[in-house]
C-alpha cells in the first residue's frame, strides 16, 4: 500500500537515519518509499530470508527475536516509531539473522534494499549513521549475552521487576504496584527462558513475602529485599 509522498517524507525526518537530510533530499527518498501494513502477529521476516529492504515503523511495535531449534524465543529488541529494522544484511548482503513480527497492529515504511544502498552512495552521512546505529544495537546484544550467560533466571527476574517497579510503580499503603506489560510468556521470552519458569519464580517471590502476585498485576512489598537479591549474586 502506498501513501501520499508528503506523509512519508514527515515519516522519514522523524527517523534517525535520516534527520540530517534536506526537505528536496527527503522527497527524493519518499519517493522510492512504500508504506506496509501489517496486523497484530504477523511477520515481516523470518531469520534466514534473503533481505528485500529496510523496515522503519511509523505506527506499532515491533519484536525482533531469534527461535532455537527446540521452538524456544530470545527477545532481542522490541522496536517502536521512528526507528528502523534490519540495517546490517542491507549493507553486507546476506539473509535476515533474525525474525520480526508486529506486536500490534503496525504501520511500516519500506526502502528495498537496491534503492537503499543507491541512496547511500549518494549522501555518506546516511551510511555513517547506520553505523551509529547499528553500533548501540551491538552494545545492547552483548549486554544481552552477558545476562544470559552471567545471570539466573530468578536474577533476571527480580532485575526487571525492579525496573518496571521504579519506572511503571505507583507507591500505595500495599506497596509499588505496577502491571506486567506483558503476559508470562512474553516476559519468559523477554528473559530467554520459558512461561512456567517465570510463573514459579514469581509465586516463589510471593511465598518469600517480597511480592503480591495476581496474573499481569505486581504488588512490590519489599523494594530493599529484591534489591538485596540482587546485590548478594556472586
Amino acid at each position: 500500500m502506498t501513501a501520499p509522498r508528503a506523509d512519508l517524507s514527515a515519516v522519514l525526518e522523524k527517523t534517525a537515519l535520516f534527520s540530517s537530510l534536506t526537505q528536496p533530499e527527503l522527497h527524493l527518498l519518499a519517493a522510492r518509499t512504500v508504506r506496509k501494513l501489517f496486523s497484530a502477529g504477523e511477520l515481516l521476516f523470518s531469520e534466514g530470508e534473503p533481505c528485500s529492504g529496510l523496515h522503519i515503523i511509523v505506527r506499532g511495535r515491533v519484536r525482533i527475536f531469534k527461535t532455537s531449534a527446540s521452538g524456544r524465543e530470545q527477545v532481542l529488541a522490541e522496536n517502536v516509531p521512528g526507528e528502523s529494522i534490519a540495517e546490517i544484511p542491507i549493507f553486507d548482503g546476506g539473509p535476515y539473522p533474525a525474525s520480526a513480527v508486529a506486536v500490534e497492529d503496525a504501520d511500516l515504511a519500506f526502502i528495498s534494499r537496491r534503492d537503499f544502498n543507491a541512496y547511500c552512495l549518494e549522501h555518506p552521512e546516511v551510511a555513517l549513521k547506520v553505523l551509529s546505529v547499528v553500533g548501540a544495537r551491538l552494545r545492547r546484544l552483548v549486554g544481552i549475552i552477558e545476562e544470559l550467560s552471567f545471570t539466573t533466571i530468578r536474577q533476571r527476574l527480580i532485575s526487571a521487576l525492579i525496573k518496571l517497579a521504579q519506572n511503571e510503580g505507583k507507591t500505595t499503603a500495599r506497596g509499588i504496584e505496577f502491571q506486567l506489560p506483558s503476559t508470562h510468556q512474553e516476559l519468559a521470552h523477554q528473559l530467554g527462558t520459558v512461561r512456567e519458569l517465570i510463573s514459579r519464580n514469581l509465586m516463589r517471590l510471593q511465598a518469600e513475602g517480597l511480592l503480591d502476585v495476581d496474573a499481569r498485576q505486581i504488588v512490590v512489598k519489599d523494594m530493599k529485599g529484591l534489591s538485596a537479591i540482587l546485590e548478594a549474586a556472586p
